[in-house]
């Protein structure tokens, strides 16, 4: 599975090389000869629950008015394409670097026009190369990867689970696995080691097979992959249109022409008017318990916080 073909693609035959493990992606892989840089990663789809959806014989859980927040605009990155709006959340917090690069090329225009060259079913959607061949990348230098972060008390971080030795949860859309909060009382920075969890939604920094290569391409998860974990930049997740993402052509490349973002604004930067009022369910609010509750009833032990959808409204 590649998101890696040149000079800044989300890696995936080297992870393959190294598990053992073949995936679809693979499959689709061998039907032309790889670049000398691709590589690429096992695919382990997980399917999440969306919490909204409820089977026939349930009945909805109720969000109080209270229990949704509204996101900084500023760290809002809306995506116009030709299949619809995609929203997503940034997290400065977790990959100030990238978040910083996305939104000085998105005040640059230079996302706009830039076609999903890659989109490989039940994995991700790969954009953000001027060239459309996953070989092109801006002007800026690249950036060092962003795999993990540092953690302390003053980050909110709403627990959802706590296996042996960790802690998940989530900080703001982000869903997060850390070192447990006691290991902040022995570290010289009084902080834990966290990263990302790339479940359904996830906007990765796409790179090569160098770990600090990332430059403008990203990928939009389309399913869970937790193989990409401390691997690769998680910068922030769809809250808004995750099924545009999944209604993508599929191709590596797609027949064209190929789905594109017409135009990718800061939530901060659209024109008066055109403002976004968004918001998502508060990850701490009792209204979002009582999802975590309901999924963990349905799902059992195969519970993942993967299953957590946050919902989100765009009024």
């Amino acid at each position: 599975m590649n998101i890696s073909t040149g000079r800044a693609v989300c890696a995936v035959t080297m992870l393959a090389a190294i598990l053992g493990a073949t995936s679809p992606a693979l499959a689709q892989e061998s039907k032309r000869p790889p670049s000398k840089n691709a590589t690429q990663a096992p695919a382990i789809p997980l399917h999440g629950l969306d919490p909204l959806t409820p089977s026939p014989k349930e009945t909805p859980v109720p969000i109080a008015e209270g229990d949704w927040r509204t996101p900084d605009p500023d760290n809002l990155m809306v995506i116009d394409t030709n299949k619809g709006r995609i929203i997503v959340e940034l997290s400065p917090e977790v990959a100030p670097a990238s978040v910083a690069r996305v939104k000085a090329l998105a005040r640059q225009h230079f996302y706009d026009g830039l076609e999903f060259f890659r989109v490989i079913d039940d994995f991700m959607a790969q954009t953000g190369d001027p060239k459309n061949t996953g070989e092109g990348g801006s002007t800026l230098p690249d950036l060092a990867g962003e795999f993990t972060f540092r953690r302390d008390h003053n980050m909110r971080f709403v627990l959802v689970a706590e296996p042996s030795g960790g802690a998940i949860g989530f900080i703001g859309s982000m869903p997060v696995e850390s070192q447990p909060d006691v290991i902040m009382a022995m570290t010289a920075d009084g902080k834990a080691t966290a990263w990302p969890l790339f479940c359904s939604g996830i906007a990765g920094m796409a790179r090569s097979a160098s770990p600090d290569s990332a430059n403008s391409q990203f990928f939009l998860m389309r399913e869970n992959y937790p193989s990409l974990e401390k691997r690769y930049t998680g910068f922030g997740r769809v809250i808004a249109g995750e099924d545009v993402v999944k209604s993508f052509k599929v191709g590596e490349p797609a027949a064209p022409p190929a789905d594109r973002m017409t135009r990718l604004r800061l939530g901060s930067d659209l024109p008066a008017g055109e403002h976004v009022n968004v918001r998502v369910l508060d990850a701490g609010s009792t209204s979002f318990k009582a999802l975590l509750d309901r999924a963990r009833s349905d799902k059992g032990a195969d519970f993942s916080i993967c299953d957590m959808q946050l919902p989100s409204q765009v009024r």
